[in-house]
């Protein structure tokens, strides 16, 4: 097996500040038609073409292959923009970087040089049909490789994918395989049956596998090989795209909700002012909740700085230096999930009646975020939290921590 690429970033790399530039003409155009795609829900096809074309598509694809070579700092930036627009979006946009930091953490140099280099030929979008805890879909050792049947559940951006990720589960090892298809290879079936009431653009679709065959070169991850620690932040870069997409989700309830007190919100009759605005209960309510926000921010932030730095260790990252970047993921994911339920909540009690109109669609913030928060307990995270502080124990590198 031929060694395993690491791309570090270079001077050539794209900057946060271009990258967010990039990205400002695509939120603006999400955001435009936000409210009306999340009451219609259905597939956004339209709209992933707009971040087909914006370039965006290539961001995390290293220089050295001909891509932007976003540092991971500066891809969370860009999701968290877009998150504030369109959050389901937004998740589409993640995920599919997700899946090009599966094939570069898990994938060989050859499968690296070649998967990422024809995601810029073909401008492919990936999806994902990784989800851990679904084992229906089975693979069973062939001549060639291996053959799969069964279906995988949630499946994040699968519709309308060129390109999926997926684990399958081994009898003979005990354990799952990921590997790469084409979306349109024969025998997959994607399925259009996500119906959830929140992130409603997702294309979370089933995907079904009948008798389709898997080449060896498009495995990515044999059964049974146990991965390095860098490969396990993996699962720290899946963690780090949903709390960024809370923070997003926050950070967009916050200024539409303040913008709504602002422009179109009444004082109540007792205050004695002109103004909603003017009103002190309504500047103490929404100072809080912007203290809310904040350490959010920064935890994001801080979490996002120390994935950089293990990933920058390359495979000399230590199984202790990999928990510091779980507890600082815990840390955000927790405030981050509050943040983004509390904000697209509470924004009603100072907007008022008036914002609950459909026309608004203020409600879509917290439907998106109650139904995000939902991906993997949270409670996990704070007992990773404080079996920390009083063990000193690294969380369990599991598909999810």
């Amino acid at each position: 097996m031929s060694s395993v690429l690491h791309f570090p970033s270079t001077p050539a790399s794209i900057s946060t500040a271009d990258a967010l530039a990039l990205a400002e003409p695509l939120a603006r155009q999400l955001a435009d038609t936000a409210i009306a795609r999340d009451q219609a829900g259905g597939h956004a096809a339209a709209q992933r073409e707009l971040i087909r074309d914006s370039g965006l598509l290539a961001l995390t694809v290293p220089t050295a292959l001909g891509g932007l070579g976003a540092s991971w700092p500066t891809f969370y930036r860009v999701l968290r923009r877009l998150a504030q627009a369109d959050s389901a979006l937004a998740h589409v946009f993640g995920f599919h970087h997700l899946q090009l930091a599966s094939v570069q953490l898990y994938g060989t140099a050859e499968q690296q040089r070649r998967l990422l280099g024809d995601t810029l030929r073909h401008r492919w979008f990936w999806g994902n049909a990784l989800n851990p805890l679904d084992r229906r879909l089975r693979a069973v050792d062939t001549p060639q490789g291996y053959r799969l049947d069964g279906v995988k559940s949630f499946a994040s951006g699968s519709v309308g994918a060129d390109m999926l990720t997926f684990s399958a589960w081994h009898d003979g090892a005990q354990a799952a395989l990921i590997g790469v298809l084409r979306a349109d290879t024969p025998g997959v079936a994607v399925q259009t049956d996500w119906d959830a009431f929140g992130q409603k653009q997702t294309d979370s679709g089933t995907v079904a596998f009948d008798a389709v065959a898997l080449a060896l070169a498009d495995v990515l991850q044999p059964p049974g090989r146990v991965p390095t620690p860098r490969a396990t932040l993996r699962q720290q870069i899946a963690q780090l795209i949903l709390v960024h997409l809370y923070v997003g989700i926050a950070q967009g309830a916050l200024q539409a909700g303040l913008g709504f007190t602002r422009d179109d919100a009444r004082p109540w009759f007792q205050s004695g002012v002109a103004a909603a605005v003017d009103d002190p209960y309504v500047q103490h309510r929404w100072g809080d909740l912007w203290l809310q926000v904040r350490p959010a921010e920064v935890l994001a932030d801080a979490a996002t700085i120390a994935l950089q730095q293990a990933l920058d260790r390359g495979e000399a990252l230590t199984f202790d230096e990999r928990g510091e970047v779980a507890i600082a993921v815990a840390e955000a994911k927790v405030l981050a999930h509050r943040a983004a339920l509390s904000v697209s909540s509470q924004l009603f009690e100072l907007a008022g009646a008036r914002a609950t109109s459909g026309r608004y669609g203020l409600d879509r913030f917290w439907r998106n975020a109650r139904v995000h928060t939902l991906h993997d307990p949270v409670d996990y995270k704070l007992r990773d939290l404080g079996r920390h502080a009083l063990t000193g124990a690294w969380p369990e590198p599991t598909p999810y921590s």
